[in-house]
């Protein structure tokens, strides 16, 4: 008897246990797995422009939202993203500019393996001289993570709008480790 409970309280724990699996696994800000394993973005649900997230690095497309079940009424994000960069100083960013239901705003996907706290300042430029800037802290560590504007009504065409993210040391000197655009090289500037 005592056997057969201690079978059923380990299979009972088993299943409980799966949920906390997947949530230890990491996030998935997309909603679904990008199918290239491994890197920042990916560990994010990145790097693929068939959904809501950056699209590869050197490509400015237009993504949609993911096709699962019941998020089917979900409005369209368009996003134009700039490259995956990474310093030597241990600081990995990409920067988007995302557009859905007239709305504009920036994101920036960021991972901080420099071993100490960092100030990050995110800014979109829109036409007539808009600017939207938000300052975000950066926690010391390798979790992926994401700096985000605020959402502000579309002035113009998506690509009259840019965002500029700025990764730096937060004392008086102020060292700038990464700035990361979104706009992504033209074909052919290599």
């Amino acid at each position: 008897m005592n056997l057969r409970l201690i079978g059923i309280g380990a299979g009972v724990l088993i299943i409980l246990s799966l949920p906390l699996a997947g949530a230890i696994a990491g996030p998935d800000f997309a909603g679904q797995d990008d199918g290239k394993g491994g890197g920042l973005f990916s560990t994010l649900g990145l790097s693929d422009s068939s959904r809501t997230a950056p699209a590869s690095p050197g490509h400015s497309e237009a993504a949609s939202g993911p096709e699962r079940p019941g998020q089917a009424g979900q409005p369209r994000t368009d996003s134009r993203c700039g490259p995956e960069l990474s310093s030597p100083h241990g600081v990995e960013a990409q920067t988007c500019v995302l557009v859905s239901e007239g709305h504009t705003w920036g994101r920036s996907y960021y991972r901080n393996t420099s071993g100490r706290a960092l100030d990050a300042v995110l800014a979109v430029m829109g036409p007539a001289g808009r600017t939207v800037q938000i300052r975000c802290a950066v926690g010391a560590g390798d979790e992926p993570g994401l700096c985000e504007t605020p959402k502000e009504a579309s002035a113009g065409e998506p690509d009259s709008y840019s965002a500029v993210a700025e990764f730096a040391v937060p004392d008086d000197e102020g060292a700038l480790l990464l700035r990361s655009g979104s706009n992504s090289p033209a074909p052919g500037d290599g």
